[in-house]
């Protein structure tokens, strides 16, 4: 860019109101000596790569639009992006690697060597403190054998619900009078009648297990009682053959009582 100015001749000066308080007749112009130069923009452009097979090349087609600023994905440029991988902590590879000579294991013992190590709260031997601390019985204290087997129901809910006379008193008639609403882990466990309270209605009750009280309440109302069989417990095929062998072993010997006992009750006679 360059300027020249020059006031040889210049124009009548109008001026407009100004605190300029001197003359006009003495100023005189002053041209300003300006050197010219130029500012060369040597910016290198790179356009991306377009490919054109050979008869593209002789006739473009019409789609062809004009190529992006953008970078264009090319093989030269693909790669992940930045920050999102992270090399891995070279350790054990001398004070060079960052983390000194024993690279923070120690100079010695077993945490230092290579292998599995110890395990999760072991103290060299002495008495942890998993078991140095009281226990709690039942599940408080983390046993299996603290939690609940059955769905409890006592005689005075059933007498309040309402149940006429020969109705069936099971778990889900139960559930269906709201008198119980199991949830969670109770949803699969059975119903137990319990002893408090009385019964005055003769009911069919149906459930895995009744309490000794609760039996001979019912039994003294004239209730019917069905106690309903529980789920086998799973064993090995091979077990399941040895404990079928005893029962069949067991079940003809108590015949042989049986028979022995009746002939011997004749000749007594």
């Amino acid at each position: 860019m360059a300027a020249l100015i020059s006031l040889s001749n210049p124009p009548p000066l109008h001026f407009l109101p100004s605190p300029f308080k001197g003359s006009v007749k003495n100023l005189k112009p002053n041209p300003c000596h300006f050197q010219s130069f130029k500012l060369h923009h040597n910016i290198r452009q790179t356009r991306p790569l377009i490919l054109l097979n050979q008869a593209a090349a002789t006739s473009p087609p019409a789609f062809a639009a004009a190529p992006s600023s953008s970078d264009r994905f090319r093989l030269d440029n693909l790669g992940p992006q930045r920050g999102s991988r992270k090399k891995a902590k070279r350790k054990g590879r001398g004070i060079s690697a960052g983390q000194g000579g024993s690279c923070g294991f120690g100079m010695r013992g077993q945490k230092s060597r290579s292998g599995p190590g110890v395990r999760k709260g072991f103290e060299g031997g002495q008495m942890p403190l998993y078991r140095r601390i009281p226990k709690l019985k039942g599940i408080a204290g983390g046993m299996h054998a603290g939690l609940p087997k059955y769905v409890p129901v006592n005689l005075k809910d059933i007498e309040t619900a309402g149940f006429q006379e020969g109705e069936e008193v099971s778990l889900e008639t139960l559930k269906k009078k709201g008198l119980i609403n199991p949830s969670g882990r109770e949803r699969r466990l059975p119903l137990k009648v319990l002893g408090e309270g009385e019964l005055s209605v003769k009911l069919n009750i149906k459930a895995r297990a009744f309490s000794a009280s609760a039996k001979e309440k019912l039994e003294a109302a004239g209730c019917s009682l069905t106690e309903l069989p529980g789920r086998k417990k799973w064993v090995k095929p091979s077990v399941a053959k040895n404990i079928a062998r005893a029962d069949e072993y067991f079940a003809k010997k108590r015949a042989a009582a049986a028979a022995a006992a009746a002939t011997s009750e004749p000749a007594s006679a």
